[in-house]
C-alpha cells in the first residue's frame, strides 16, 4: 500500500507564503525587485572584478564564484516562488520538487565551502604575506574552487536521493515556499529519524567543518593584527576583513538556526520567515556588502564609472 501510493504521486502543492490576494501581490513586487537587485549585483560584480585588472586576486576570484552560486542560489528558489504568488495552483512536480532540492543543497553547501576558503585566503595574506603570491597560486585556487563545488555537488546527490527515496503516502501538501527537508520530512509515512539524523549529520559536518575553519583562520588574523603596531596597518587588515565576516554571520547564524537546532523544536512558520532571508535576501545583502565596505572594489566601480563619463564625451 505505502508504495503503491508513493510511486503514484507525481506533485506537490506549495503553500507559500500568503493566504490573501492582496498580501500575495505586495510579496511579489517586494520579491522582484529583491531577486531583480540580486541578479543586477552579482553579475555587476563578476563583471566589475573580470574587467578590473586590480582585482585580480584570490580574494576576488573567490568573490567572484560567490557571487556566481548566489545567483544560482536565488534562481534555484525565487522565480518559482514568484510563479506561485501570482498563481492559484501552487504546484510542482515530483521531479521537479526534488531538482530544486538538488540544486538548493548543492550550492549551500558549496557556498559555505567558499566562506571557508575565502578566511582562508585572508589568513595567508595577512599572516604569511611574503608567500602569499606562492600559497595561493592560480593553479591551487583554481583547484580548492573546483573542489567546493564538487563537494556540493557530491554532498546533495546523497542527501537528495534518499529523500526522494522516502515513501509520501499522506499528503502531498509543503507548507512551505520550496521542497526543503524539513517540510518533505514531515509528509513521509515511514520513520524518518534515521534519515533526518543522516542529513544534520551531513549539514553539521559541512557548516560546522567550514565555521573551525572560519574561526581558526581569524583567530591567528587578530593575533597578527594586534601585533601590528601601526595604527593604520590594523585599520587596512580590519576593513579587509570585516566585509567577509559581515557577510558569514548573516549566512551562518540563519542556516545553523534552520538545520542545526532539534528537530522538537521545528516551527513552519518560524522557518518560512528564516528561509526568506538566506535564500531570497542574503544573496542581495553579499554584493552590497562586499562594495560599500571594500575601498577597492569602491575604487574599480569609480574607475569604471568615470571611464564611461570620459568615453561619452569623446
Amino acid at each position: 500500500m505505502t508504495r503503491k501510493n508513493y510511486t503514484s504521486l507525481t506533485e506537490f502543492i506549495l503553500l507559500g507564503l500568503a493566504d490573501t490576494q492582496e498580501l500575495q501581490i505586495i510579496l511579489f513586487l517586494l520579491f522582484f525587485v529583491i531577486y531583480t537587485l540580486t541578479v543586477l549585483g552579482n553579475v555587476g560584480m563578476i563583471l566589475l572584478i573580470r574587467t578590473d585588472s586590480q582585482l585580480h586576486t584570490p580574494m576576488y576570484f573567490f568573490l567572484t564564484n560567490l557571487s556566481f552560486v548566489d545567483v544560482c542560489y536565488s534562481s534555484t528558489i525565487t522565480p518559482k516562488m514568484l510563479v506561485d504568488l501570482l498563481s492559484e495552483k501552487k504546484t510542482i512536480s515530483f521531479a521537479g520538487c526534488f531538482l530544486q532540492m538538488y540544486f538548493f543543497i548543492a550550492l549551500a553547501t558549496t557556498e559555505c565551502i567558499l566562506f571557508g576558503l575565502m578566511a582562508y585566503d585572508r589568513y595567508v595574506a595577512i599572516c604569511n604575506p611574503l608567500l602569499y603570491s606562492l600559497i595561493m597560486s592560480r593553479t591551487v585556487c583554481l583547484k580548492m574552487a573546483a573542489g567546493a563545488f564538487t563537494a556540493g555537488l557530491l554532498n546533495s546527490m546523497v542527501n537528495t536521493s534518499y529523500i526522494s527515496s522516502l515513501p509520501f503516502c499522506a499528503s502531498n501538501i509543503i507548507h512551505h515556499f520550496f521542497c526543503d527537508s524539513s517540510p518533505l520530512f514531515k509528509l513521509s509515512c515511514s520513520d524518518t529519524l534515521l534519515n533526518e539524523s543522516i542529513f544534520s549529520t551531513f549539514a553539521g559536518v559541512n557548516m560546522v567543518g567550514t565555521l573551525l575553519v572560519i574561526l581558526t583562520s581569524y583567530s591567528y588574523i587578530l593575533f597578527s593584527i594586534f601585533r601590528v603596531h601601526s595604527g593604520q596597518g590594523r585599520r587596512k587588515a580590519f576593513s579587509t576583513c570585516a566585509s567577509h565576516l559581515t557577510a558569514i554571520i548573516l549566512f551562518y547564524a540563519t542556516a545553523i538556526y534552520t538545520y542545526l537546532r532539534p528537530s522538537s523544536s521545528y516551527s513552519l512558520n518560524q522557518d518560512e520567515v528564516v528561509s526568506v532571508f538566506y535564500t531570497v535576501v542574503i544573496p542581495m545583502l553579499n554584493p552590497l556588502i562586499y562594495s560599500l565596505r571594500n575601498k577597492e572594489v569602491k575604487k574599480a566601480l569609480w574607475n569604471v564609472i568615470t571611464r564611461k563619463r570620459i568615453l561619452s564625451f569623446l
